[in-house]
């Protein structure tokens, strides 16, 4: 399972929630859980929200769809509780990887 496949979500979310994408590095493949972060329909956003296309929620089409990643429900998902893959975000890899950076970094202000 490559770092940033993304996979349908087959949860009771999935309407909201219809994507997720891996970011647990390859490293740690042997698992059997895998760290996922939500892709939220960009339409289930609230509307004039400031989430969508800051650095910490960056825009992505994926399979036809506009998602936003959604860092602060980042989870750890069992092997069997994912859906068919649908795509790779390995080339958005470092949008992604800023995203967690902004989530975990701490901030001085």
């Amino acid at each position: 399972m490559p770092q940033f496949d993304v996979h349908r979500n087959p949860g009771p979310q999935r309407d909201t929630v219809p994507l997720v994408v891996v970011v647990q590095s390859s490293l740690f493949e042997g698992y059997r859980r895998r760290v996922v972060v939500p892709l939220v329909r960009r339409s289930a956003l609230p509307a004039g929200g400031r989430v969508a296309g800051t650095r910490m929620n960056p825009l992505f089409e994926v399979a036809g769809q506009t998602v936003v990643l959604h860092p602060l429900d980042m989870v750890s998902v069992a092997l069997d509780q994912l859906g068919p893959v649908v795509g790779n975000l390995a080339e958005q890899g470092q949008a992604i990887t800023d995203a967690l950076d902004e989530l975990l970094t701490r901030s001085w202000g």
